[in-house]
């Protein structure tokens, strides 16, 4: 059995919005077990016994799409990779007056293109170091979203391959027990 979490990206924001617990019960239908969301931004984590990850992501992309009416991208990660992505965060994570956040890709070329494109970035204000499946980053909390690279990272394009999390959820995800 091994646990994953799944990154959902865009949901209870842009008009589409899922109840966790209708959230839960579409991991569970696909047979899904020790299912638990964390917070209400799309983060689930879940047992499973199949073992071929990327096909475990399509089934879960479709039944979502299926279920809520919208075209539905994940970032599938084992809780052990995640742990790992964790531990391995270069910056201060408890830098006073900045947000640490980790970028998921689910496609490597996409994650260097992110990488080279944060090669530029003026560290007073954000800096990002490419890890293992992962882009750290760091921005200053005054700056936020309206940063160059946070701008950039959202483009259209990166959707179906990215999702951020900050590293505060990405700790708690670690914590959760399994549902009982």
């Amino acid at each position: 059995m091994t646990r994953f979490v799944a990154l959902l990206r865009g949901i209870n924001v842009n008009g589409i919005t899922i109840a966790m617990n209708d959230l839960r019960d579409t991991f569970e239908e696909l047979g899904h077990t020790s299912v638990r969301t964390v917070l209400a931004s799309g983060n689930v984590l879940f047992d499973t016994d199949q073992t071929d990850a990327p096909a475990i992501k399509a089934r879960i992309e479709r039944a979502l799409g299926d279920r809520f009416g919208y075209d539905a991208w994940i970032v599938l990660v084992d809780t052990g990779s995640l742990a790992r992505v964790v531990r391995d965060y270069p910056f201060d994570p408890g830098r006073e007056g900045w947000h640490p956040y980790v970028v998921f890709g689910s496609e490597p070329a996409v994650l260097d293109e992110l990488a080279s494109a944060a090669s530029g970035l003026d560290p007073a204000i954000e800096q990002a170091a490419p890890g293992h499946g992962v882009l750290y980053w760091q921005v200053l909390r005054s700056v936020g979203i309206t940063s160059p690279f946070s701008k950039f990272t959202g483009k259209a394009r990166y959707r179906t391959t990215t999702t951020t999390r900050n590293l505060r959820t990405l700790d708690k995800l670690l914590a959760a027990p399994p549902a009982g």
